[in-house]
């Protein structure tokens, strides 16, 4: 394409700018998957449900053993001191992206013991909508918290937000380019969802509106052949950037 998104200018390697999220119950299915997957994605998110198998550190250890970076998507949300060990706690494992949630004080926590891990702030979660936030008591703009929250985020010393691309071109600008935005909620054109991810955007609408990195599990993990379709974001994201 003649205009390449904003954030090619980043350097970011176009394949690391897919996530896939791998959301499985334990460690015997989590390597399956990942060598099913092959070179065909290189950046993997771990989350709650693996981190309650038991199993999360070996699986990060073996993933990086296999050339891949670890994302440790478990949205860090407690008093400040214990926030900043534990961040100092997965800076020593190699961890690649962390996610945290919450004031001020937890992110400037986290960001005093980050080293070579990004640090990412949670905006508003994909799953919710503007009923759920009027439920939860946010009377502003959706678009107003998740610019607060990255400006915030920034300031703390975060390195990125998690934000739907619904808000990226929102972000892009009213917030610092060097921000880095991520993206889940991705769902191809044809795999519009029937679940619980109700601010989606399609891969190419993420890029176009200033997202660096997608997550994307179920269009991955569901697809009759897991493989053949992260290879297909992949070509999507080459088209973009290379």
């Amino acid at each position: 394409m003649a205009d390449k998104p904003l954030s090619a200018a980043k350097g970011i390697p176009s394949r690391d700018r897919l996530i896939f999220a791998m959301d499985v119950p334990d460690q015997a299915t989590a390597r399956a998957m990942a060598q099913q997957l092959g070179d065909a994605v290189t950046v993997y998110k771990l989350g709650l449900e693996m981190f309650l198998s038991g199993d999360y550190f070996e699986l990060v250890e073996w993933l990086q053993g296999q050339g891949k970076k670890v994302f440790a998507d478990l949205k860090l949300f407690d008093v400040p001191e214990t926030v900043r060990r534990a961040t100092k706690q997965l800076a020593g494992r190699g961890i690649h992206f962390l996610t945290v949630h919450g004031n001020d004080g937890i992110m400037q926590a986290a960001a005093s013991e980050k080293g070579d891990m990004k640090i990412l702030a949670v905006t508003a979660l994909t799953s919710l909508d503007r009923g759920d936030l009027d439920d939860l008591g946010f009377q502003c703009d959706v678009a107003d918290l998740v610019a607060s929250r990255a400006k915030r985020a920034l300031a703390c010393g975060c390195d990125g937000v998690i934000s739907s691309g619904l808000e990226a071109p929102m972000l892009r600008d009213r917030v610092d380019h060097q921000l880095l935005v991520i993206t889940p909620g991705i769902r191809p054109v044809e795999n519009r969802p029937a679940d619980d991810q109700k601010r989606v955007v399609t891969v190419e609408d993420a890029f176009r509106n200033g997202a660096d990195y997608i997550v994307v599990g179920r269009p991955i993990k569901n697809a009759e052949d897991p493989r053949a379709a992260a290879e297909g974001i992949q070509q999507t994201i080459a088209s973009m950037f290379d």
